[in-house]
């Protein structure tokens, strides 16, 4: 195959990684990972993946090293890089909210807000963001790197920066949130040049349709049933308005067979409402993508 005709796609490296594998595995890819090798193999013979750090991608994505990659929105703004934002993927090491990055003070600081540290220190890994946060408003603030940790110099300095998704790190460490610096997202991004290849351009944004379509997937599940044609009205009364299920007839023309996607959180408390109204052979099942 032409060298041309091979996209360079990064991978994260770090905590990103294990959720990166399995969301490329419902995309329709085995990607395989081993701790020792920055050259991951993938089943695609287009795709040549190589590991980095989400805080680097955004750069060598700049500079054309590799022609795509995925990072969080918080690297992209700390690098300052200038690449093409192809889409939004949101995922993360735990949740599939964005993760935060929140300026934090111990629950003993009087300090309630941004200007209550004028004039002192902060520590944190996200330094040019974090410098022009304070920049922004005015205030005096000496804002120091920090890698790994942060939480431990929380109560060496005046203030910490530091990401949470979920924020139960921060309460174990008896710390408190006074104000939300940045809120990001897993971002899909590309070289300018190589997304002007037209080539490359429609492999990156199949690719990005895929990985759309299998988070779309991850909250919703296939649900089918079948159920006599009399009690069809009423059994289609309850399922969400906005849902256009598919119909079909069966080999009994008294009965007609109904499948649907729904919200997972919704389809346990549908599944007993639609049995009352009349259907049998109830079959729920996961979603690997959903392609709107």
């Amino acid at each position: 195959m032409a060298q041309d005709h091979v996209l360079r796609i990064g991978i994260p490296k770090g905590s990103l990684t294990d959720s990166t594998v399995d969301l490329f595995h419902r995309a329709g890819f085995t990607l395989n990972v081993s701790s020792r090798d920055y050259y991951p193999s993938i089943d695609d013979p287009e795709l040549s993946c190589v590991m980095f750090r989400a805080q680097e991608m955004s750069r060598y994505v700049e500079d054309g090293v590799i022609d795509a990659g995925l990072t969080g929105y918080d690297w992209i703004c700390e690098n300052g890089s200038d690449v093409h934002e192809v889409c939004e993927l949101t995922y993360s090491k735990t949740t599939s909210k964005p993760a935060r990055w929140v300026l934090v003070v111990p629950n003993e600081s009087k300090a309630r807000g941004p200007e209550d540290l004028d004039g002192g220190i902060v520590a944190t890994e996200l330094v040019n963001v974090t410098r022009r946060y304070f920049e922004n408003r005015g205030l005096n603030v000496r804002v120091e790197f920090s890698w790994g940790a942060t939480e431990v110099k929380a109560r060496l300095v005046d203030g910490i920066v530091e990401l949470t998704e979920t924020g139960s790190s921060l309460r174990a460490n008896n710390l408190k949130i006074v104000d939300e610096i940045l809120s990001s997202t897993t971002r899909f991004i590309a070289n300018k040049q190589a997304y002007e290849d037209p080539w490359k351009r429609e492999k990156i944004d199949a690719l990005a349709l895929l990985l759309k379509g299998a988070i779309e997937a991850r909250a919703k599940v296939g649900l089918k049933l079948n159920v006599p044609k009399a009690n069809l009205p009423r059994l289609l009364g309850i399922l969400p308005a906005e849902l256009s299920p598919t119909i079909s007839s069966l080999a009994n023309e008294k009965y007609a067979a109904v499948e649907v996607i729904l919200e997972a959180v919704v389809e346990r408390q549908l599944v007993p409402q639609l049995q009352k109204a009349g259907g049998t052979g109830i079959v729920v099942y996961p979603l690997n993508k959903v392609i709107p």
